[in-house]
């Protein structure tokens, strides 16, 4: 089974190339020009045991949106290709994941219906770099360009740098398991016959 895929995508805002394997080993080639972003996106590879190449160049004389935004439907985009027909995935998967202080759930499915709902309210309006608001542009990108259902529930706040990373860490994992096959399941994992 071949589970990559890589896309391009080149605008007035920004250049980006991703290329992902969804069964690698958690190795990453990041560089965004946000340097707390390509730590998440480090993690997010690392804690998903996904191969993960993402170089961006981005409009961030202006700032951070379009840059972080635009990853966002580009690694939306590889991860729908890379999951291809979806024969015999798990298709749901989730994850509680605890940092220090902070404790996210994530939950998502590979239904071919994008939902984004997140309840995270940040007490900063940066870490780093970063604004605490690109974590829902983010996610929403990636939720509608993957067509997912994708939520997230903050069950303990704290460090807005606790809570985006475990945002991140607990997607990886949850997104891991959605995309992990099971022998029992002979087709799709649907009453409909087609996700």
């Amino acid at each position: 089974m071949n589970r990559r895929a890589e896309s391009v995508r080149k605008t007035k805002e920004t250049d980006i190339s991703i290329s992902l394997n969804l069964d690698g080993s958690g190795k990453a080639d990041i560089s965004t020009g946000i340097g707390f972003f390509d730590h998440m996106l480090n993690g997010f590879a690392r804690h998903g045991l996904f191969d993960l190449v993402c170089h961006v160049k981005g409009d961030l004389e202006v700032d951070c949106h379009h840059t972080i935004e635009d990853t966002g439907i580009v690694l939306g985009q590889v991860i729908r290709e890379a999951v291809g027909d979806k024969k015999g995935i798990v298709r749901y998967g989730s994850c509680i994941l605890p940092m220090d202080e902070s404790l996210v759930l994530c939950s998502l499915d590979l239904s071919g219906r994008p939902y984004y709902v997140s309840d995270a309210v940040f007490l900063t309006e940066k870490v780093g770099d970063m604004d605490t608001q690109m974590v829902k542009e983010f996610f929403y990108a990636i939720s509608y360009s993957a067509a997912m259902n994708l939520h997230f529930k903050i069950l303990e706040s704290g460090n807005s740098h606790h809570m985006i990373e475990g945002m991140f860490k607990a997607f990886a994992k949850a997104l891991d398991m959605a995309t992990a096959t099971d022998p029992r399941i002979v087709d799709v994992l649907s009453t409909k016959g087609r996700l």
